[in-house]
């Protein structure tokens, strides 16, 4: 669809379908916005999957572990992994053991990190493209994409095989 909401080429072989369509749609959007996001970010060289560990960070607060940095993104802990270890490199994270022999790690920002974040915060790619919505627009889709994101949580979990 075009700006006013009109179909384009590229949406007339599958709008019949409006499953299908929907997934097209959501797919198209996303990866827009991972587009503007990488070009918003490239002068900080950070991906904005690195961005988004460093939110977490800031955001939880205090030193963090894999684990819970898992559960607050709904990615996988070797996901999670390795941005970590790629974030440690660039020295905007830091890691330390909970006890001094012990194997359990937490993570926290460097002030370089915090630097970036506060930088990277600034920006305004989000903001710009999803104000083309009104505030009760805004609220309906966040309602609308939990409510996809839900049913697609259950959906993976009942199609994990358990081996026997």
């Amino acid at each position: 669809m075009t700006d006013s909401g009109t179909m384009d080429d590229r949406d007339g072989m599958i709008s019949h379908d409006s499953c299908l369509y929907l997934r097209v749609l959501i797919d198209r959007t996303s990866h827009l916005f991972l587009t503007a996001r990488q070009k918003e970010l490239s002068p900080y060289s950070i991906t904005p999957q690195q961005a988004y560990i460093l939110f977490l960070l800031f955001n939880i607060g205090h030193k963090t572990s894999l684990v819970e940095m898992a559960m607050h993104s709904g990615r996988e802990i070797n996901t999670i992994s390795a941005q970590m270890t790629n974030l440690e490199k660039d020295g905007l994270i830091k890691k330390t053991r909970v006890k001094p022999k012990s194997t359990l790690l937490c993570f926290e920002l460097t002030d370089k990190g915090f630097d970036i974040y506060n930088k990277i915060s600034k920006k305004e790619a989000d903001k710009t493209i999803i104000s083309v919505l009104s505030e009760k627009e805004r609220q309906q889709a966040i309602l609308m994409l939990k409510k996809i994101i839900a049913k697609t949580e259950k959906y993976i979990i009942s199609k994990i095989e358990i081996p026997e």
